[in-house]
């Protein structure tokens, strides 16, 4: 029996991440985590051969719904939808949830995360505020800056920054943006959100010019088993975006 991708498409398991992959994008837009029109969210979809789901190029998150979600194959071809797909997440995405095994993943230039991959520590201090001790023991930091992640070389480089140690699935990259990988759209886009929340109050703080005062290392790694434990708070922050965020209507092409 041959696979038919399409059929796939308009399951309704795959119409649902697809509406989350959609709610997801615009959330981010509504949070000031995009970069015009850059930067990709993708969902890796159960089953064989591997396929994932990936924002398409050229439509500014806010703008994005369902029926404009592209499915595309570990390739980069396009087996479903009725757009392109930037080049950088090809290579990006792919590489991640082949090597990670991670099932969704999230790239983004926001502005105070991205800000701290500037710094000589290239990341979020993860013993600073609360928000941020969430993350203790689950960042990875790729610490050198090679240009457009324009070939699999790079993508995988990337990809084996989060895959060298066990439980990594946040990336800080040198000069760049952050990476936010996790099990569920929901979850993926809570810890996003409070990682930018985390770095904006890091750079307040170290703006001040006075000194930083963190908590031992075993009150973060309290705080971020608390966190982990319990994330029923995510998925409820999720639905709470999808009352607020309507999908835009669709448009025929």
């Amino acid at each position: 029996m041959t696979h038919d991708a399409t059929t796939d498409f308009h399951s309704p398991t795959v119409r649902q991440l697809r509406a989350d992959l959609a709610l997801a994008l615009r959330a981010a837009a509504h949070h000031g985590l995009g970069e015009g029109v850059c930067n990709h969210f993708s969902v890796m979809l159960p089953g064989e051969p591997a396929r994932y789901l990936i924002n398409p190029r050229g439509l500014h998150w806010s703008e994005v719904g369902p029926d404009d979600i592209v499915m595309i194959d570990v390739q980069g071809q396009v087996l479903a939808g009725r757009h392109r797909v930037e080049p950088t997440a090809l290579f990006i995405h792919g590489a991640i949830h082949r090597l990670t095994g991670h099932a969704v993943v999230m790239h983004v230039h926001a502005p105070y995360a991205t800000a701290l991959t500037l710094t000589a520590d290239r990341a979020l201090d993860p013993t600073l505020s609360q928000n941020a001790m969430r993350y203790m023991d689950r960042i990875a930091i790729d610490p050198h800056y090679n240009g457009l992640a324009l070939d699999d070389a790079e993508g995988e480089r990337i990809a084996r920054t989060m895959a060298a140690d066990q439980g990594k699935d946040v990336a800080f990259l040198a000069n760049h943006g952050v990476i936010v990988a996790g099990a569920t759209v929901a979850h993926a886009y809570d810890d996003l959100y409070y990682l930018e929340r985390a770095c904006l109050h890091q750079v307040l703080a170290q703006s001040t010019g006075r000194p930083l005062a963190p908590v031992p290392a075993e009150i973060a790694r309290r705080v971020a088993a608390q966190v982990q434990g319990e994330r029923e708070q995510s998925d409820l922050f999720f639905e709470a975006l999808r009352r607020m965020l309507a999908a835009p209507a669709t448009v025929t092409p």
